[in-house]
């Protein structure tokens, strides 16, 4: 039977350029522009429904690209091009990436658009400065993403929207009465947004629930590692590790500097919750479960050449990226154990030459049953069509700062949230590569995409 293969899942490879550890080796390749991620910055990621509950999507973007603009201390002028991901957009400002810049105080001159891709909007927004910069066309590309849940588009339903389209068409005012006498009390029942795959009809929650069962991923391994999560992020946030995380003053409220919702519990207390998609019997629960979040994040990417002429210190190098693409029914969140061989061959790595792994933690199932099918010989026999198993990250090396379990989920923000957490776990623990990678659900086209990215210290 013919399967559609809508999934998608890009992988980039960043080389870190520290000068702190000896090199394993280089991935610069002749007669290539060096493209380097010079910073990441992103606002305190909250709970949806709280302080950010009365703002719009381009505050917070704004927010993340003044806090970019003072970290590097840019001149404004030097930007060639802004490029901003979301996934639920904002109808009046649908162009988010243009109104945040605008508000930001860039130049009317600079261009901005607005990508969308799931949770892995913000990874595709970079993807595409890399090709604006390779291919000639900039030197200096802010990329980022934004995602704000506390004020969702609600619609009304189908017959109602036709009926008031009809109303503003009317000439008279017996067509106006007539067609206010047409509706009924079903038309106002409005169509609230879901995270659900459009060909499948699926939550994603729904989706994690099943992939955790196919992979005998239990109830207890999903606390633990949320549990771990929460734990770490707690940890990192306490020594001061979550470095691009900057303050933001919300308009009429009080300053915001950290995330909140980093929540370490107990076994005991998340044991205690039921099942939020399959019940009774599900395993998915909204303590093993990223949250709906509010944030915006903001990366400056850089020809090596400009970056080093303005005298900039890079932190990676941004080598390479593909997409990748599988079932969205039954493999909808196994993105990185796809990704994960591609971007490595690509590379001319191996798993052993990762010393820093960051996953995007969609679902604690999720994460477990990928680990679960990377360390399958049949697994990646059957489906995959190799001869050996793809290997599993060591968990020493693996989210050792929390992940979005913990830190939180803007969907289009996420992707430079992981980037710029890589880098930075690299210069503090001295590793020299990292790998990167993010499942995420279908968005406007019913895809599921994992971004990818190894990052090399030279």
């Amino acid at each position: 039977k013919e399967k559609m293969l809508v999934n998608s899942l890009p992988l980039l490879i960043f080389s870190l350029s520290s000068f702190q550890t000896k090199s394993k080796k280089t991935l610069a390749r002749p007669n290539v522009k060096n493209i380097v991620l010079v910073e990441g910055v992103r606002t305190p990621f909250l709970l949806s429904g709280t302080t950010y509950s009365d703002l719009m999507p381009h505050d917070l973007a704004r927010a993340a690209l003044q806090g970019l603009l003072h970290r590097t201390a840019i001149p404004k002028d030097v930007v060639d091009y802004i490029i901003y991901g979301t996934v639920i957009q904002e109808v009046k400002t649908s162009n988010v990436a243009r109104e945040a810049a605008l508000g930001a105080g860039f130049s009317d001159k600079i261009p901005s658009h607005t990508v969308t891709m799931a949770c892995i909007s913000s990874n595709q927004a970079m993807t595409s400065a890399v090709g604006l910069i390779a291919a000639g066309q900039c030197d200096a590309v802010v990329a980022g993403g934004v995602e704000f849940m506390s004020d969702v588009p609600i619609r009304h339903s189908r017959k109602m929207r036709k009926t008031m389209l009809s109303l503003n068409k009317a000439k008279t005012l017996g067509q106006r009465l007539s067609l206010l006498g047409s509706i009924r009390l079903a038309h106002l029942s409005p169509e609230l947004p879901a995270v659900a795959e459009f060909s499948t009809s699926e939550t994603m929650g729904h989706s994690a629930d099943r992939l955790a069962a196919a992979f005998g991923v239990s109830r207890v391994e999903q606390d633990e590692f949320a549990l771990r999560s929460h734990s770490l992020a707690k940890k990192a946030q306490d020594a001061g590790l979550l470095q691009d995380v900057i303050s933001f003053k919300v308009p009429g409220r009080d300053i915001v500097s950290q995330d909140n919702g980093i929540r370490p519990s107990s076994m005991e207390q998340m044991a205690k919750l039921k099942p939020a998609f399959i019940k009774p019997h599900g395993t998915v629960t909204a303590a093993n479960s990223s949250f709906l979040t509010d944030g915006a994040s903001a990366v400056l990417i850089m020809s090596e050449e400009k970056a080093l002429a303005m005298g900039y210190k890079p932190k990676a190098y941004l080598r390479d990226f593909v997409y990748v693409s599988q079932d969205p029914k039954d493999q909808l969140l196994l993105g990185p154990t796809y990704g994960t061989p591609k971007v490595l061959e690509r590379a001319g790595l191996t798993m052993s030459d990762i010393d820093v792994f960051e996953f995007h933690e969609a679902f604690a199932g999720q994460i477990m049953a990928n680990l679960k099918a990377m360390d399958s010989d049949w697994f990646a026999q059957t489906y995959m069509g190799r001869k050996s198993k793809v290997g599993t990250p060591p968990m020493d090396k693996f989210n050792l700062w929390g992940g979005s379990l913990s830190l939180g989920h803007p969907f289009g923000a996420t992707g430079c949230r992981l980037v710029t957490t890589v880098a930075h776990r690299l210069q503090k623990e001295g590793g020299q590569y990292g790998l990167v990678a993010a499942c995420a659900a279908g968005g406007q086209v019913s895809d599921t995409h994992s971004p990818q990215m190894v990052f090399q210290q030279s």
